[in-house]
């Protein structure tokens, strides 16, 4: 199943007329995880340059926790990151941000780029759970996401797009976010999105129509976090805070797409739909090793 969203589908980003002031980055990160003989997963390759950095990883159950920082503000106009992380045969990732992500006016036009690839191999397990992505006013940002699952890969991918800086009245002033992903599992296209967001036109409307200042948030499941979905339970989550929907995209992947009024709001359904999904898996739901909001 494909999905397309919003308008614009093809925008360019061309780089601008004026040069961008100060200095830019370019950062990447290799990543892959694997698995001992006695089932402990550790980091075999790691490589990563400014703006990405990795902290010391631990054990969380039968899993293997690295949380990914930017030591910088955040991301602007003209800095480019790619990153590559693979999940080897039978080892378990958990891949986490402390703290939200950021990307600033852009000076010159041109955008940030992000472009992240997730490659999980048989029987391997990743989840990537990261904090809000925060856009400030007037920022440029492109967002390209690869995602290869083998047909027997276990996959708990999470998204969470803040309207801006609230607390400083930015809501959706930012100048244009173009955010692509395409997820595969055995060389199959599964999934393909494709939006941009400009608060010039009416690719808001949608995000807009039931909460002002929403926050979107994004899950896709596959493996084992899906033999047995949580329906019922899942149905049972929508409230005046949040409208959310759900279905198989194919068989072993599920898609949950929620809007959610404020940044509470959205917090307390990612740690309920990550709890409840872990559990109907009948999996232990791996600690992040946060301090409860």
């Amino acid at each position: 199943m494909i999905f397309s969203h919003g308008s614009n589908m093809n925008t360019s980003f061309s780089n601008s007329a004026h040069s961008v002031t100060g200095s830019t980055l370019s950062g990447h990160l290799r990543l892959r995880c694997e698995c001992r003989a006695d089932g402990t997963p550790f980091v075999s390759e790691q490589q990563f340059r400014a703006p990405i950095h990795i902290g010391k990883g631990h054990l969380a159950g039968k899993s293997l926790l690295l949380n990914i920082t930017n030591p910088t503000a955040g991301f602007f106009d003209g800095d480019q990151v790619e990153s590559q992380i693979t999940v080897g045969s039978d080892a378990h990732l958990v891949l986490s941000t402390p703290a939200a992500s950021r990307v600033f006016r852009t000076r010159s036009g041109s955008p940030a780029v992000h472009q992240q690839s997730f490659h999980v191999e048989e029987n391997g397990f990743l989840e990537w759970i990261p904090e809000p992505f925060i856009p400030h006013a007037g920022a440029s940002y492109v967002q390209s996401t690869n995602i290869e699952l083998h047909p027997q890969a276990n996959l708990l991918f999470f998204e969470w797009l803040a309207p801006g800086r609230v607390a400083m009245g930015e809501i959706f002033a930012y100048k244009q976010l173009h955010w692509k992903l395409d997820l595969r599992v055995g060389g199959e296209l599964i999934a393909r999105e494709r939006y941009t967001l400009q608060p010039d036109n009416h690719s808001l409307e949608a995000l807009q129509a039931r909460f002002p200042a929403a926050h979107y948030v994004s899950v896709y499941a596959a493996g084992s976090l899906t033999q047995n979905w949580p329906a019922t339970e899942l149905d049972a989550l929508s409230s005046d805070d949040i409208s959310l929907g759900h279905g198989a995209l194919s068989d072993g992947v599920y898609v949950i797409r929620a809007l959610c009024r404020d940044g509470m709001s959205a917090r307390s359904l990612i740690e309920n739909l990550r709890q409840l999904l872990y559990t109907h898996a009948e999996l232990p739901t791996p600690s992040l090793g946060r301090v409860p909001s």
